[in-house]
């Protein structure tokens, strides 16, 4: 299964994506009109596990990456049927099967010369730690914000506090003021 044939046109893709190599940081594969995977770089080999892994060329992509998007809005196919770069944001998965992670996905789609599909190149870029860093983020700001209101809750009921004791001192104030002039005259 690991030798199915490759469109020419995905051939060509290959090879330029192999003389960047490393450079690419992130991880990629490349599928063809069924979804088999037909090629793929070392970082998307080393983020599933080892059993995962072996034999990857000709595995359905979905089989492989099991992300939320795979069954009704599969990147692949969107890519096809818009005939352009596709990208989506946030993107939900267990490729390993434990732990969720989350991705920036695209997806280039490849048409053979008489513009019929032939292939994707997808990209996935692991945005997980910085998803929880902005997720803390998100929340610090909320409990800062939750604590502001209390605080300003607490100065308004002090001072409306001291507020009365004012009064309350003002009038105690006048009251002796009056008895001292009552007791003068």
């Amino acid at each position: 299964m690991s030798d199915i044939p490759v469109p020419a046109s995905i051939d060509g893709l290959l090879a330029q994506l192999r003389l960047l190599g490393d450079a690419l940081l992130d991880s990629w594969f490349v599928c063809d009109a069924e979804r088999n995977i037909v090629d793929f770089n070392r970082t998307f080999h080393s983020m599933l596990p080892r059993a995962q892994a072996r034999n990857l060329k000709g595995k359905k992509c979905y089989d492989v990456l099991k992300l939320d998007i795979c069954k009704d809005r599969c990147i692949a196919e969107q890519c096809w049927r818009e005939k352009k770069q596709i990208r989506l944001d946030e993107i939900s998965g267990r490729p390993d099967g434990d732990q969720p992670r989350r991705y920036i996905l695209s997806a280039l789609p490849i048409f053979d010369d008489s513009g019929r599909r032939v292939g994707a190149l997808e990209i996935q870029r692991d945005v997980t730690d910085q998803a929880q860093v902005q997720e803390k983020y998100k929340e610090m700001l909320e409990e800062e914000a939750a604590e502001r209101e209390q605080l300003k809750t607490q100065i308004r009921a002090r001072t409306r506090e001291l507020l009365e004791a004012n009064q309350s001192l003002r009038r105690t104030r006048e009251e002796l003021l009056q008895f001292k002039k009552g007791s003068a005259l």
